[in-house]
């Protein structure tokens, strides 16, 4: 297809344009018209240094590409097995191509000390380029001074400065940026670095091409090393393996934590309200990130992962309860913010900071949290300590005497509580796990009283959460209208996937909130008040559980079509957001871990399925 890239020049690409880069601490996302539009330094949840993601005019951008007036194809793509992003572009009197990427350090240190490395060539012909580098420190709220010092300039701000050295001669322009115009020749090539710092540093010599070239090799056998080690070779290996590459760049190394995703405040609906910060973890994403981790073979990508779980459970409030949520760093405040100054995303306001559902009720996270520590436990050499189990326990003698207690649940609500049917489910869950343990360890417990809570949960959930009228599970108690979290309800074993209530409760899912291949979360209007209303688009997790409890219950053609389906929804280069448009549109906060961990859930046990349906005729 072809494009004139002025017609991005004062607008936003579509979310689906992007493709990521990393270091294991932060992240930046690349456009296919060469400009970096969302990066935060030295983390996920720092303050932006380049936010045009949220408002292309003050936000701040990193861009290298041929100048607007050309007509041109371009492409962008990943180097095979890596995190090296490749974007090309093609004009009739020559082609080019930026190749972007940020070393990744081995080391489990915080550093404060980034850098994204872009190396520019041209491949044919001859081609012009453009540069320029406009930094907007702390999500454009802070000013900065630029100083041309050597082979480039340094954006000093009060709390962090950059430094941008190439051996092309830069310019700076009246709004804090700088700029550079050159030519290239078939078989040239120059290279742009970027570095952070806490202090004011002068611009850093400029590497030679033999050193670019060592940096780059090294960077590229990191990540072919790294996914060399999946144990999948199923059907859809290279998903999966785009899939494991993603969740490893939201990976904070540090502490082990994985973000949610790797932005903020990107729109559930263009021009509405639904925007928020993602780039924290979440205690409900901790089963399937486990699994996911484990069946890959990551295992020690899964060890740090536990290891960031398990101190939370250290860090229990009080009364012996946990926050649905956590910083990547174990922070528990997320107070939100809404920064007024921004636009957002296409109008899409408010731009938000922070996420409020940190405080609230979502008695759902205790069934996902033991059933995380019951995946760990079953591997072979992974031992749970007695400290550990005595936490656990102590949070299982709240969950014993909260369990009934209205809450947010797993949507996170903000219209008020409501007996939800799949929060219900997860406290059995958190029981069933528990007493599991406790057999296989011998750890102590008081089974018989667990067991009784176990069986009221489960009594409750047959008696409220199902309506024999619809013939389907239920949202919350006080409403007959169905929900994609009742999915989940075949996945934990509360029923098995053939179970008649489970498949009355699918195939309702699929009349009511399926457009194929797609599923939304519940209807709006119908379903408890979310206390934020505006449109939104269907959840691509939901689908991708669809296709697991399918392929669970043997409807293994149907599961294949919606699978395959969903797999051409990702972008150019594998990624997805959280939710698809009308238009195929992604919306959401993007790269979205929950829908490549449900994605890579999906791959692998439809495969197993295949495989045993094979074996059998």
């Amino acid at each position: 297809m072809r494009y004139v890239l002025s017609r991005y020049a004062q607008d936003y690409l579509p979310i689906e344009d992007y493709g990521i880069i990393g270091d294991l601490q932060t992240v930046a996302l690349v456009g296919r018209n060469g400009s970096i539009d969302w990066c935060c330094i030295p983390s996920f949840d720092a303050p932006s240094v380049f936010g045009a993601l949220l408002d292309s005019k003050k936000g701040g951008f990193f861009r290298i590409a041929p100048p607007d007036h050309l007509s041109m194809d371009y492409k962008q793509h990943y180097l095979p097995e890596s995190n090296i992003l490749l974007t090309r572009f093609f004009t009739v009197d020559g082609v080019g191509e930026v190749t972007d990427y940020m070393p990744v350090s081995t080391s489990k240190n915080l550093s404060l000390m980034h850098h994204i490395i872009r190396r520019v060539h041209v491949v044919q012909g001859s081609l012009p380029f453009e540069m320029t580098c406009k930094p907007a420190f702390n999500y454009a709220r802070d000013p900065h001074i630029v100083h041309m010092v050597g082979d480039g300039a340094v954006f000093e701000s009060p709390q962090l400065s950059l430094s941008l050295s190439s051996t092309v001669p830069m310019e700076p322009d009246e709004e804090g940026g700088v700029h550079a115009s050159f030519v290239l020749e078939a078989g040239q090539t120059i290279f742009f670095l970027l570095q952070s710092s806490v202090a004011f540093v002068d611009v850093p010599a400029i590497h030679s091409n033999e050193e670019f070239q060592e940096n780059f090799l090294e960077t590229l056998h990191y990540w072919q090393s790294w996914i060399s080690q999946c144990r999948y070779q199923g059907r859809w290996r290279e998903h999966v393996h785009r899939s494991a590459l993603a969740l490893k760049l939201l990976t904070y190394a540090p502490t082990g934590a994985i973000v949610a995703a790797a932005t903020t405040s990107l729109p559930e609906g263009l021009g509405g309200v639904r925007n928020w910060d993602y780039r924290f973890t979440w205690l409900r994403d901790a089963s399937l990130t486990l699994n996911s981790l484990l069946v890959l073979g990551f295992s020690e990508e899964a060890d740090a992962f536990m290891h960031w779980v398990e101190s939370r459970c250290h860090e229990m409030e009080p009364n012996g309860s946990l926050q649905p949520m956590y910083t990547i760093h174990g922070g528990h405040d997320m107070e939100e913010h809404i920064l007024d100054h921004l636009e957002g995303y296409r109008q899409s306001k408010p731009v938000r900071i922070g996420n409020g559902a940190f405080n609230q009720l979502q008695l759902d996270i205790y069934g996902e949290l033991l059933d995380a520590v019951y995946t760990f436990d079953g591997q072979d050499s992974k031992d749970l300590s007695y400290d550990l189990w005595m936490h656990i326990y102590r949070l299982l003698d709240w969950l014993g005497n909260n369990w009934n207690r209205r809450d947010e649940g797993i949507w996170e609500v903000r219209g008020g509580t409501q007996n939800f049917v799949h929060s219900r489910v997860m406290c059995w869950v958190a029981f069933d796990r528990a007493l599991r343990i406790s057999r296989a360890r011998g750890f102590p417990a008081p089974r018989d009283k667990w067991t009784n809570c176990s069986a009221e949960i489960y009594t409750d959930v047959m008696r409220h959460g199902w309506n024999d009228e619809k013939k389907c599970f239920v949202q919350h108690y006080e409403t007959d209208e169905v929900d994609a979290s009742a999915l989940l309800i075949a996945l934990t074993k509360f029923v098995g996937p053939t179970d008649p209530r489970m498949l009355h409760t699918v195939n309702r899912i699929m009349r009511k909130l399926m457009r194929e291949p797609h599923v939304y979360r519940y209807i709006p209007e119908r379903a408890a008040n979310d206390g934020v209303g505006g449109p939104e688009g269907t959840f691509s997790f939901c689908s991708f559980l669809l296709v697991d409890v399918l392929s669970r219950a043997g409807r293994l053609d149907e599961a294949r079509l919606l699978l395959e389906q969903m797999l051409t929804y990702a972008n150019h280069v594998g990624l997805y957001a959280e939710e698809i448009g009308l238009t195929g549109e992604s919306l959401g906060n993007f790269p979205q871990a929950f829908t490549h961990l449900s994605m890579i859930s999906a791959c692998y046990n439809l495969d197993q399925a295949l495989n045993r349906a094979q074996y059998r005729y």
